[in-house]
């Protein structure tokens, strides 16, 4: 799977950097994500649960930041590890630029994932449309953050990140599939 996306922030480059740095302000912006935290230099143990059509899991993992160029580059290399769900792995390149003027910035990230198990049977196009849903969720939130919007630091999980208005439909599909079987 691969993954390229271009965003425009509300803040400068620098306080972008920052908040990409920030453990809280990710924990609390990436969507199912339970904790993050410190695992050595430029490294996290990350737990989150995530839902992929029929498939939901608890995710436990490691990310390493790497060819770090701050305030304007870093590559994130990740990999989980779902149980009985399967495993993921990749790569993201994340680049800031200064944006069209001094309070914004340009995010654009090309990530890249190997997905195993459960999650590799499911098929291509539901971890694609997963991994959209979740980057799209991520952004919202984390300009909501940068601007200090209406959703307060450590909000609940909207249930986006889980699919949980798809998780309800996928969970009668997938009960009406055993059901038949």
């Amino acid at each position: 799977m691969e993954l390229t996306e271009t965003h425009n922030l509300p803040v400068p480059q620098n306080v972008a950097w920052e908040a990409l740095n920030d453990t809280e302000i990710l924990r609390a912006c990436i969507p199912g994500c339970e904790s993050i935290e410190a695992d050595g230099e430029n490294a996290y143990a990350v737990a989150m649960t995530a839902s992929v059509g029929p498939v939901k899991a608890k995710f436990k993992g490691r990310m390493n930041l790497v060819d770090i160029d701050a305030p304007r580059t870093y590559t994130i290399v990740f990999e989980g590890q779902g149980g009985t769900a399967g495993f993921g792995k990749g790569q993201a390149k994340v680049n800031l630029e200064p944006g069209g003027n001094a309070d914004s910035t340009v995010l654009s990230y090309t990530a890249t994932a190997q997905v195993g198990g459960k999650l590799a049977q499911i098929g291509s196009r539901l971890v694609d449309g997963a991994a959209r849903k979740i980057a799209g969720e991520f952004f919202k939130r984390f300009s909501a953050q940068l601007t200090k919007g209406d959703e307060p630091d450590g909000a609940p999980d909207s249930g986006a990140a889980d699919g949980e208005g798809e998780e309800k439909k996928g969970k009668r599909s997938w009960t009406a599939w055993i059901s038949k079987s």
